[in-house]
């Protein structure tokens, strides 16, 4: 099993995952996943982020090695951040094991 991946989340407007996906690409990831969502946030949070929040949102899914992940999140910033149409946050998390990515050899313990 792979075990040196983190995983980026990006949550932006509807219609910018395209866009998302494009600097990441530029960044060196491979490829990502594409996720339809509705926020939830309230006119508090609007006021302390002074942003407008629109309730349809997607969220893209990139699996990536952790050399290139503070790249592509910056970029992100830049491209999609809270600052442009996008209105997109983006955060990574480390993900401990990995299986089924294309050219992986797994080795399964079956006493488990």
């Amino acid at each position: 099993m792979e075990r040196d991946y983190s995983l980026i989340v990006c949550i932006v407007n509807q219609g910018f995952a395209d866009q998302v996906m494009n600097v990441a690409r530029d960044e060196g990831a491979r490829g990502g996943t594409i996720l339809n969502a509705t926020g939830s946030a309230k006119e508090e949070a609007e006021k302390a982020f002074d942003i407008v929040i629109t309730p349809e949102k997607e969220i893209v899914l990139i699996l990536v090695k952790p050399e290139i992940s503070e790249k592509i999140l910056h970029a992100l910033y830049r491209n999609v951040g809270l600052h442009t149409p996008g209105n997109g946050i983006a955060f990574s998390v480390k993900v401990d094991e990995v299986v089924g990515l294309a050219g992986q050899k797994l080795q399964v313990n079956e006493n488990k």
